[in-house]
């Protein structure tokens, strides 16, 4: 069939319903919910089959849905109505929760329903659980609405609602926190009801601040409201029966009025606090690192993915010392929603030189990527149970074996980031890995690919797993596997022959300079394309119209070549 994707922002969901879609064979296209005009317009050029709407702000136009089949993926069981489903779920510590595909209709949320899952509410942030459990489940119910389709047509029998519970959109006075009464578990549903957007509003040291990213904080006591210690990139503030980590903030009245880490945004009145190690028993856990038996498990967690210079210095610092105890395989887990992302584009856009910032950026990633690509003693893994994006991916691929979990996105490319050129190795990791059509082919694309696809195409060795538990267990049981005698000495004597040989062919070096001489380009050249989408990126300026590249339907070349083939 051929399905329009609807959509207010490309995101985690509408990624992977792209790729689902595009593996089951059907034709995709895909158009920003602009204004009634440019839609109207996508769907007189596509002549969809179905109008797939996974991330909208505003209801589809009587002359769209009267037309044309539209169906909406709401977050939010049967009868949950409303723009602020997540947010008041997680408000509510309700125990169970789900996904409701329905057919658009005047009333918005309210249309005759086609398909509902459900799922247990984990204890995470709204953004967490809209990338895992509502993608997963609206995934489930997206591949059922078709085959009912393929089956029965836009006939098939619906299931019709209850009138169902319209709730309003949560507001600032429905997340304020009181630091006097709330308990920590209150307080992290509230900070947890907004993570991602808006944000829960709070005061600190005078200034107006939106606090995200939000942690138990172990064995840590004081008065409640206190600011009592740092870490990496937390503040450790008391609440009545103990305290929480707070990891980033958004000061809108300030400078950067966009998320950051904690200490930046607080560095001034942060002077003479306690500093506690991220890597410590009651720290804010972001880097860890333990072993069991000949495994070692280097685990990081960035918010989002990003990962500034401090955080690539104290990654590699971990990962130095991991090398150093007596293991024969190091496996390297991301973040629980992103594996890697690249550079910190955010801490960037706050530095008095974002150029001399993204320099150093590329250079602390490079530096990692490096040691990764010359370990010559153990066996490394890159575990990715979270999506990845630009250098991201290319870190993962610096080690020996990529395991992806099904389910898992990748956006293996940078020229959306202003045709930035991109390091971490790409250059020598790709043609290695994929072969040189298919790095060329990667390296020009600018849509996400699933984990089938990039074990096609050589950027990961394995996808399994659907779950996160299961995905770590069989990580752990093919770890365990590689350490017996008799495949791991053959792999590593086959890995140390292999980097002798490419050394000798072209030094790693040269690919990171060649690399760096580009990137230099992007960062200080005369072209300031980077330095634009950076900062449309960050300050979260809307796209005024859909990229060519997702907009298929507007694609001259593309339309011009299915006509010379009818």
């Amino acid at each position: 069939m051929r399905v329009l994707l609807l959509i207010h922002g490309f995101n985690a969901l509408s990624q992977r319903l792209f790729v689902e879609l595009e593996e089951m064979g059907h034709e995709v296209t895909i158009e920003f919910d602009i204004n009634d005009k440019n839609t109207l317009s996508a769907i007189e050029l596509f002549k969809p089959d179905i109008i797939l709407a996974p991330y909208l702000k505003r209801a589809i136009p009587k002359a769209i849905w009267q037309k044309h089949l539209c169906l909406i993926v709401h977050p939010g069981p049967v009868g949950d109505r409303g723009p602020s489903a997540i947010d008041w779920a997680i408000l509510n510590a309700d125990q169970n929760w789900g996904v409701t595909v329905l057919q658009a209709d005047e009333d918005m949320d309210a249309g005759p329903v086609w398909e509902t899952r459900s799922f247990a509410m984990p204890d995470n942030t709204k953004s967490g659980i809209y990338r895992n459990e509502v993608t997963q489940a609206a995934v489930i119910a997206v591949r059922n609405c078709f085959s009912a389709l393929e089956k029965h047509g836009s006939k098939r029998k619906k299931l019709i609602p209850g009138a169902g519970h319209f709730m309003p959109s949560s507001k600032q006075s429905d997340r304020k926190i009181c630091w006097q009464t709330d308990t920590t578990q209150q307080v992290l549903r509230k900070i947890r009801s907004g993570d991602g957007v808006p944000g829960t509003c709070d005061e600190l040291f005078g200034r107006e601040v939106y606090l995200y990213d939000a942690h138990k904080a172990d064995g840590l006591t004081g008065q409640a409201g206190d600011i009592l210690a740092v870490s990496g990139p937390a503040i450790c503030r008391a609440t009545v029966d103990g305290a929480i980590w707070i990891g980033h903030l958004r000061d809108r009245n300030g400078p950067h009025p966009f998320k950051l880490p904690a200490t930046l945004v607080l560095s001034e009145y942060l002077q003479g606090l306690a500093e506690i190690a991220v890597d410590s028993a009651n720290g804010y856990k972001e880097i860890t690192y333990f072993r069991d038996n000949q495994i070692g498990h280097l685990k990081f967690n960035f918010y989002n993915g990003a990962m500034s210079t401090v955080q690539c210095e104290r990654l590699l610092a971990a990962y130095k010392q991991a090398l150093k105890q007596d293991t024969k395989i190091i496996i390297l887990h991301g973040g629980n929603d992103f594996w890697s992302n690249g550079m910190h584009l955010n801490v960037i856009e706050a530095r008095a030189s974002p150029a001399d910032e993204s320099w150093q950026n590329i250079n602390a990633i490079d530096d990692l990527a490096e040691q990764i690509i010359k370990s010559q003693d153990q066996i490394t893994i890159a575990a990715m149970h979270g999506n990845a994006g630009a250098g991201g991916v290319f870190l993962a691929r610096a080690c020996d074996f990529v395991w992806i979990r099904n389910g898992v996105v990748l956006n293996p490319h940078y020229k959306d980031m202003g045709n930035l050129y991109g390091s971490e190795f790409w250059t020598y990791l790709l043609p290695r890995y994929a072969g040189a059509d298919n790095a060329k082919r990667i390296a020009e694309q600018r849509l996400p690919m699933g984990a089938k696809q990039a074990v096609e195409l050589g950027l990961a060795d394995a996808c399994f797993g659907t779950t996160r538990k299961e995905f770590e267990t069989e990580v752990v049981l093919r770890g365990t596997q590689l350490c017996q005698q008799m495949r791991f000495e053959p792999i590593i004597e086959t890995k140390k022959q292999q980097r002798a040989a490419d050394e000798l062919l072209k030094p790693l070096s040269q690919y990171r300079s060649q690399e760096l001489d580009n990137m230099k380009r992007n960062f200080f050249g005369f072209d300031p394309s980077y330095h634009v989408a950076r900062y449309n990126f960050v300050h979260k300026i809307a796209k005024s119209r859909t990229p060519v590249t997702l907009a298929r339907h507007r694609d001259q070349r593309l339309v011009q070549s299915k006509e010379r083939v009818s």
